[in-house]
């Protein structure tokens, strides 16, 4: 077995990415694996992993998602597309030299603690390999497996899931049910009107819908000026947007039974509009199904050609145990939802939800473990001190108070400001005691920023 001293990243999606960028400031030595032959993740469409389909914009607006190191073109739409948002990773690679640190088109098959690191194997062009590494920090991903619903019942139409879908295309001519209300189905379902013969949607549960502008503005760059109390927030917030964007009962949809923010909300207004009009008609739960004809919960039955279900993703890390993962119910129970209470040298980055998180806040933490890592190595008592929260706080929820509902989803969701103040307080306390005379100096690659 070859014997390495590196760490080693899982993934060059952007999460992957600013973890390598982090690790390389930090002067940590590390090697990428990346399935696809070039970087991206999810959001390179030509990557036969991606979930990405030809019409999908970033839900959030880029001055929201941006990492500040690397901001977007200032040509780029306010909420770009997938295709700008792959080129924007991929020239945040070269811009910050991640290509060489990378074997790409290469599978991890199986990561194995030992008392030296990890065991890692690896495959690339039929052939497997196993090297040792100090580290695994694992960032591939978390909307990969699709989270597939049994119908009650058989249908003989098309059944497909979300992560299927590519092309409006598909919808050409069909009478088809969309399962599902997040924010994918209503973009997909937006997609469908324009192609399908007729396009229902059936929903389980209520919702919050927000508008992706308010007075020409993005609505996720409003509010937030004067601090106010959770409960407070929660009240004045839904209010407002109920005075904007009206009830969901007005449109045929269940009103939400939670608080607003309790679930993530669907950012579209589009789909409000277009069930208004009749083009789109919302339709209770999924009772029964059988040949092409569906019943629902009030009674109504309906034929389809197809039933596309926008039913989610699971987590899904299948290189490694669930035990090695300190896995409970839905999601690996890790503090700040990135360190293992017994696995030091393992790191579950990104995995982690929140509204108005964004990239730069996935690069926050991907700079409190660079900086956990490298004052690991120094023997720093700050680092002793985080390995003593981590044992005592793991299953802790930075969750800020929020009951948020007991769903695949949510099960890796925390309040954004909660989160960040403990991952910024980290960072602070692990750069308190730095041995050397400064620390390494921000590599914000001001030359391009200009460009982007």
């Amino acid at each position: 077995m070859q014997s390495q001293q590196h760490y080693a990243i899982i993934g060059a999606g952007p999460m992957g990415l600013c973890t390598a960028r982090q690790l390389k400031q930090y002067g940590i030595a590390f090697t990428g694996f990346e399935l696809h032959s070039d970087v991206g993740g999810l959001w390179d469409i030509d990557n036969p992993h991606s979930t990405m389909y030809h019409t999908a914009h970033l839900i959030s607006s880029k001055h929201m998602t941006e990492f500040s190191a690397f901001p977007m073109k200032q040509g780029v739409a306010t909420f770009p597309r997938h295709d700008e948002l792959c080129d924007y990773f991929k020239d945040y690679a070269k811009a910050f030299d991640l290509y060489p640190h990378y074997e790409f088109s290469t599978k991890v098959i199986h990561c194995e603690p030992n008392q030296q690191g990890w065991a890692i194997t690896t495959e690339k062009n039929g052939a497997q390999q196993t090297r040792q590494f100090k580290g695994l920090l694992i960032a591939n991903g978390t909307l990969h497996k699709p989270n597939t619903v049994a119908l009650p019942g058989t249908f003989e139409g098309e059944l497909i899931h979300s992560s299927q879908y590519k092309s409006p295309a598909q919808f050409k001519g069909k009478r088809v049910l969309i399962q599902g209300c997040g924010n994918s189905a209503c973009d997909i379902a937006i997609d469908a009107v324009h192609f399908a013969k007729n396009i229902d949607m059936s929903v389980r549960r209520g919702y919050y819908f927000l508008p992706k502008f308010i007075m020409g503005k993005p609505s996720d760059t409003l509010g937030g000026a004067i601090k106010l109390p959770r409960r407070l927030k929660q009240i004045i917030d839904a209010f407002l947007i109920r005075m904007i964007m009206g009830k969901p009962s007005q449109y045929g949809l269940p009103d939400p039974d939670y608080r607003m923010y309790e679930s993530h909300p669907v950012i579209n207004s589009l789909i409000l509009h277009h069930l208004g009009h009749g083009d789109i008609y919302p339709r209770k739960d999924i009772v029964g199904v059988e040949g092409k004809t569906v019943t629902f919960a009030d009674g109504e039955t309906r034929e389809y050609d197809m039933i596309l279900q926008a039913t989610g993703y699971q987590l899904d890390y299948p290189f490694i145990a669930r035990k090695e993962l300190n896995w409970q119910g839905m999601a690996p129970s890790l503090y700040l939802n990135v360190f293992h209470p017994k696995h030091h040298n393992l790191f579950m980055m990104g995995m982690v939800e929140a509204t108005g998180l964004g990239w730069q806040g996935r690069d926050e933490q991907a700079e409190m473990v660079a900086l956990y890592i490298a004052q690991q190595e120094h023997g720093s008592k700050s680092a002793k001190a985080l390995t003593q929260t981590v044992q005592e706080n793991t299953g802790q929820r930075a969750d800020g108070g929020y009951n948020y509902l007991a769903l695949e989803r949510m099960a890796y969701y925390v309040d954004k400001t909660t989160y960040r103040n403990a991952v910024i307080a980290h960072s602070k306390a692990l750069k308190a005691d730095w041995p050397e005379p400064q620390l390494p100096k921000q590599d914000a690659c001001t030359s391009l920023a200009g460009e982007h």
